[in-house]
């Protein structure tokens, strides 16, 4: 039993995708924080670009 907890503490196999996961949630929530900041210009850039390929598509 004790050998077989050493083994456990030792293995460190998951650790990379703990780290993984952890990145990927760094990552979420920079883009929230930033959809966040900017989504009132976003909205007016994406307006006016749809406005202006409708109005070249006619």
């Amino acid at each position: 039993m004790i050998k077989l907890l050493n083994m456990l503490v030792r293995d460190d196999r998951g650790v990379s995708a703990m780290e993984y996961a952890i990145l990927a949630g760094i990552v979420v929530v920079a883009l929230t924080a930033v959809g966040t900041t900017f989504s009132g210009s976003m909205t007016g850039l994406f307006t006016a670009l749809f406005a202006k390929i409708t109005a070249a598509s006619t």
